[in-house]
């Protein structure tokens, strides 16, 4: 697989509520901490304002345009941002699938999406490749969505047998249809800026293609076309972390999904994410995640069901 299906798989997101919303004149909702939550929402009608969490200025929404809040990040969406918000707890039902939720009657601002669940037993790590608002503007991004807005505005209006399979098949190809046409614009800087750069991207894929390879530096840099210092500069200002680190961190994520899914013993896991004995896998294991690799394939599918 490529990068991102790799993240997404190991994020295991699931569509846990795809519906519509609705608001009219001048209106304000805040939401609170999404975490773990990834939301993923097109704007139909009208235009309205976004400000996210920790993020300096306010995104302006406007028809055709589609959003992903990757972070789960509490966030503020109105037709302005100095209005008194109401919380979004007295609008929206807890977990209602499908539906359109209306605010002062609708009719001005409209917008339909999914919000996913992650399954991923790290899923703070993997969420944090990614930026905290991916926002599709142009029209190459609104014309590569549109298919996907349209059928999920169609089946939550029509609510016809096979619903909510439909629609959460639709919502994870929205999702990853917003995330690949960010990747291509390559804009910013970050996991999915990186990936999209020629140089920085050669070496993130080749890492993903075989992470148990016995990567170095100037392998990685090779890979890259570029000279060891450049390349390990760029990937740090790029990425948030050392290229090696990112190897790291990578082989250890692999890890835990083993660890949590295929029963393997951790020999097995040790070799297959690239490490030549299970000791120096445990240590390194024990000083990255905080436990050792027994530990947490104990502990951790209950935590993932006790999640779901």
């Amino acid at each position: 697989m490529d990068p991102l299906s790799d993240v997404l798989s190991l994020l295991k997101p699931h569509a846990y509520v795809s519906s519509g919303f609705e608001a009219g004149g001048d209106w304000a909702v805040q939401f609170g901490d999404q975490s773990t939550l990834i939301k993923c929402y097109a704007v139909v009608a009208g235009g309205g304002w976004l400000a996210v969490e920790g993020v300096s200025a306010p995104v302006r929404l406007e028809a055709g345009e589609c959003f992903v809040l990757p972070r789960g990040r509490p966030f503020r969406m109105g037709s302005a941002l100095d209005l008194p918000a109401t919380p979004s707890g007295q609008i929206f039902p807890p977990a209602q699938r499908g539906g359109v939720v209306r605010l002062n009657g609708g009719g001005g601002f409209a917008l339909v999406g999914s919000r996913f669940g992650v399954r991923g037993h790290h899923a703070d790590m993997l969420l944090g490749l990614l930026p905290p608002i991916v926002h599709i503007t142009g029209q190459a991004g609104q014309a590569a969505l549109r298919w996907s807005v349209e059928e999920m505005m169609k089946e939550l209006r029509e609510r016809q047998a096979g619903n909510a399979l439909v629609l959460q098949h639709l919502a994870h190809m929205m999702l990853v249809q917003a995330l690949r046409v960010h990747l291509e614009a390559g804009a910013g800087v970050g996991w999915l800026s990186a990936l999209a750069d020629r140089q920085l991207g050669a070496a993130i894929r080749a890492i993903h293609a075989d992470p148990a390879h016995g990567w170095t530096l100037q392998l990685l840099a090779e890979q890259a076309g570029m000279s060891r210092t450049t390349f390990a500069l760029r990937f740090r200002e790029s990425v948030g972390e050392p290229p090696m680190q990112y190897v790291a961190r990578w082989r250890m994520l692999l890890a835990c999904d083993r660890l949590e899914n295929s029963g393997d013993p951790v020999g097995t896991v040790a070799l297959a994410v690239g490490y030549e004995s299970e000791s120096a896998f445990s240590t390194a294991f024990k000083r990255m995640m905080g436990c050792s690799p027994r530990h947490y394939g104990r502990t951790a599918p209950s935590a993932a069901r006790a999640a779901e």
